[in-house]
């Protein structure tokens, strides 16, 4: 495990704390032609020997180069204005998992095992998973019924913010009635009823506030529904 720390802490400090802002524009502006790309993925591959200290290690290190480089420039290449930030989460998210498989292939782990394709695992990926877009559906579709025709105080919403704090308020309710967390699940709820139910409550549009407080029960319901099924499977 010190040996996958330290990749990722190398992948940390090559990215975000010694890549200077114009580099990045210079990469953009160039991709494959730019000289701070190689630069970068030569300072990435410093910083892992230097952390590893081992010259044992040196083909993993040019390895872990190797990948960071096709990344990148796959990032490069495909990335538009337009889709920047997706294409960052892409990136970092193909790093992470580059630098997981070369751990696990240094260390002789195999993917496919019991850890992966455990019972317990399948059955909570499945479940954070429902309690993301899918249960997003269907608690919209659960409360139309109740939806307000005129919606006075909704104009200045930032587009899908109630989507995703729907999704991150339930993904932190599962994550704390599985850890058995359930103060922080009041604290959760009271936090957004100030935020969100005071703004509601000052608009003076009663049927919007309740439905936005209908909402907001359904989805703490499935979530800690979701949460103690999970916790009884797995205890069993």
């Amino acid at each position: 495990m010190i040996l996958l720390l330290k990749l990722l802490l190398a992948h940390l400090l090559g990215d975000f704390f010694l890549q200077p802002r114009k580099w990045i524009l210079l990469k953009e502006e160039r991709k494959w032609a730019a000289w701070p790309l190689y630069l970068h993925v030569v300072i990435q591959g410093m910083l892992t020997q230097i952390l590893i200290w081992d010259w044992a290690f040196l083909k993993w290190t040019l390895l872990v180069m190797g990948s960071h480089l096709l990344i990148d420039g796959c990032k490069l290449s495909f990335q538009k204005t337009e889709t920047k930030r997706a294409w960052f989460f892409i990136d970092q998210a193909a790093h992470l998992l580059s630098i997981y498989l070369i751990y696990c292939w240094h260390e002789g782990i195999t993917l496919i095992n019991g850890a992966f394709l455990s019972e317990k695992s399948l059955m909570l990926t499945t479940l954070f998973i429902f309690l993301t877009q899918p249960c997003s559906y269907f608690v919209k579709i659960f409360i139309s019924r109740w939806q307000p025709h005129e919606t006075k105080s909704m104009d200045e919403s930032l587009e899908d913010a109630g989507r995703y704090i729907g999704i991150l308020e339930r993904l932190f309710v599962f994550t704390f009635v599985l850890t058995g967390k359930w103060e922080a699940i009041g604290f959760l709820l009271a936090a957004k009823s100030v935020f969100r139910f005071g703004d509601l409550t000052s608009a003076k549009d009663r049927k919007l506030t309740e439905y936005i407080l209908i909402g907001t029960l359904v989805s703490f319901a499935i979530a800690i529904s979701t949460g103690l099924i999970a916790t009884a499977l797995t205890l069993n």
